[in-house]
């Protein structure tokens, strides 16, 4: 289950659309930093705090050889917000049933 710190990184993370674009681009493979930032329009440092932002959300993982710095994707944090949405609508979506199912009894109620 998700915390919730844990939950507001995930999604917090998951709110700008060059850090889902990096997410993207990780999800088919581990690449280099310098890899990652080529496709963007911003500098390589404007690049690096959009990935640490996704580290400190742990979607993302870095490994180092010598001056290489990899990057990979980690699904975990994701999937756990997932969950938590999912759950989150069953939850409501039964109140909102049984809302409606009481509302409908007390209008079969009225003479």
């Amino acid at each position: 289950m998700a915390t919730p710190q844990t939950l507001d990184r995930t999604l917090a993370a998951l709110a700008d659309p060059t850090r889902r674009a990096i997410l993207q681009r990780l999800s088919s493979g581990e690449a280099r930093v310098t890899e990652v930032a080529r496709p963007f329009s911003m500098s390589l440092n404007a690049v690096s705090k959009h990935i640490l932002v996704l580290e400190r959300a742990k979607l993302v993982r870095r490994r180092r050889v010598g001056r290489d710095h990899f990057l990979s994707y980690r699904p975990e944090p994701l999937d756990a917000a997932a969950k938590w949405m999912a759950e989150t609508r069953n939850f409501w979506a039964g109140r909102l049933d049984a809302l409606e199912q009481l509302l409908r009894d007390e209008d079969a109620a009225k003479p």
